[in-house]
């Protein structure tokens, strides 16, 4: 990962935290946004400590505007992108409520922010990485955007639709040498985690043990691999 631009979205807490500081012992470049400034800060200075450079930018990537902002200052900064894992997104009410109670606002919202915003960065740093040919796109999923669960409402289906994106955009591209992939973390102790299944009572991992694979296909070691789903806490990863 040596000097490798890395942009991470949702980076302010959970998983997006633990990637931005593994990729940072790593020696990569990072770039990082969320929607909540002080934590994302407070993410940044621990990168910083650990030696590498960091680009923290405030930003709803749902939002057009806010995602031409964040690549545009990443790209002035560090001249590329070689690495993008789009991370960012959110639960939607809690508890979930089955579909047939679950508010219109909220289902597009929750769409919004998990599926359309990965759509849009994607979309954005993809024709730097085909001017370059070379770069790896990594997709935060779930087991509930890969088996529909009942209770998990929107939030597994905004999780279909990444899983299709993925595919979609892998197929797109694969006689390139840009390459979209995905991982489902599985279940973490996680803020998230706790509104999603608040009366949890078996071990959860931690956001730090699952970084492993994401290191992995942001390496030039994963070059040949497109299209791909990871499950990170399989006994094969």
């Amino acid at each position: 990962m040596e000097n490798k631009v890395v942009m991470i979205t949702g980076a302010s807490k959970g998983l997006g935290r633990a990637l931005t500081l593994a990729f940072a012992k790593e020696g990569a470049r990072l770039a990082i946004c969320a929607r909540s400034s002080e934590n994302l800060l407070r993410v940044k200075e621990e990168a910083v400590g650990l030696g590498a450079e960091v680009l923290a930018v405030t930003a709803d990537i749902s939002k057009s505007r806010d995602v031409e902002r964040f690549v545009a200052m990443t790209e002035e900064a560090y001249g590329r992108i070689d690495v993008l894992i789009n991370n960012a997104s959110i639960l939607g009410p809690s508890p979930m409520p089955l579909l047939l109670d679950y508010p219109e606002e909220d289902f597009a919202e929750v769409l919004r922010v998990n599926a359309v915003s990965a759509f849009l960065v994607t979309r954005r740093v993809i024709p730097g990485m085909l001017e370059r040919n070379v770069g790896s796109i990594i997709n935060v999923t779930s087991e509930a955007g890969h088996t529909g669960f009942a209770g998990w409402g929107a939030y597994g289906i905004s999780k279909f639709a990444v899983e299709g994106l993925t595919q979609t955009w892998a197929d797109e591209l694969s006689e390139t040498n840009v390459r979209v992939n995905m991982v489902d973390p599985g279940e973490m102790d996680t803020d998230m985690h706790q509104l999603a299944v608040p009366d949890c009572d078996y071990p959860l991992a931690k956001p730090e043990d699952v970084v492993n694979v994401f290191l992995y296909l942001a390496s030039d070691k994963a070059s040949g691999i497109n299209g791909q789903r990871f499950a990170a806490q399989s006994e094969e990863v």
